[in-house]
């Protein structure tokens, strides 16, 4: 999963950069609300942790124009305040959750996955697509109760596709959102690793999960 982080603090938003590419998500830092706001627009992330207090636009005000936009990406609120009118204002801008700092990073992962529980409406953490199933707190993957190893890039172009079921993915947002642009837009890395998942979940099986639309991109169709 891409994540935003939007803090000032640069040594906080590094740390947290580092531990949430630890456990595969890709992030991608904003020093600043401007700056937050204009990589929120423009590219598709599936949380974003936003700090209140930031210099050129407040996090407040940075939310409320993402809402106001129709952007619903779930929004994780950071505050160095323990004030409940603080909080209050967060949720009522639209805000999904509130940390309040000092945290722990255990903690602000917990988080992170309650969100996205409530986004994809899972009751647990369990992913089900037909006889697939994908466990997003430990990233063990199954198909007809057989287990699948799969690499961390591996898992993590799965859980995008899966996520994002039954709707067409590009190349150009596999790439962004996957390789957080390691990788030019005309390389065909894409392809070959669509190439081995596709052999790890689908052979095997009558029943083929992974999708290629010709010229477009890739789905998992259930």
């Amino acid at each position: 999963m891409r994540v935003l982080v939007v803090e000032d603090e640069k040594m906080l938003a590094e740390l947290i950069k580092s531990g949430l590419e630890d456990e595969n998500y890709s992030a991608d830092l904003a020093f600043d609300g401007e700056e937050g706001l204009f990589l929120a627009k423009n590219e598709p992330f599936d949380v974003i942790i936003l700090d209140i207090m930031l210099p050129k636009l407040n996090g407040i005000e940075l939310l409320k124009i993402l809402r106001k936009k129709g952007i619903e990406t779930p929004v994780l609120m950071l505050t160095a305040k323990s004030d409940i009118e603080d909080k209050v204002l967060g949720l009522n801008s639209g805000a999904d959750d509130y940390l309040t700092k000092p945290f722990s990073f255990d903690e602000l992962l917990a988080r992170i996955k309650a969100v996205l529980r409530r986004k994809f409406n899972m009751a647990d953490n369990i992913l089900k697509i037909d006889t697939l199933k994908i466990n997003l707190s430990t990233h063990e993957v199954t198909r007809d109760k057989m287990p699948i190893e799969l690499t961390a890039k591996e898992y993590s172009l799965l859980e995008y596709l899966a996520l994002n079921k039954n709707k067409l993915l590009t190349r150009a947002e596999i790439t962004e959102h996957i390789y957080n642009y390691e990788f030019d837009l005309d390389s065909n890395v894409v392809d070959v690793m669509i190439t081995r998942l596709r052999k790890k979940i689908d052979k095997g099986f009558d029943k083929k999960l992974i999708v290629t639309v010709r010229g477009a991109g890739y789905m998992i169709k259930e």
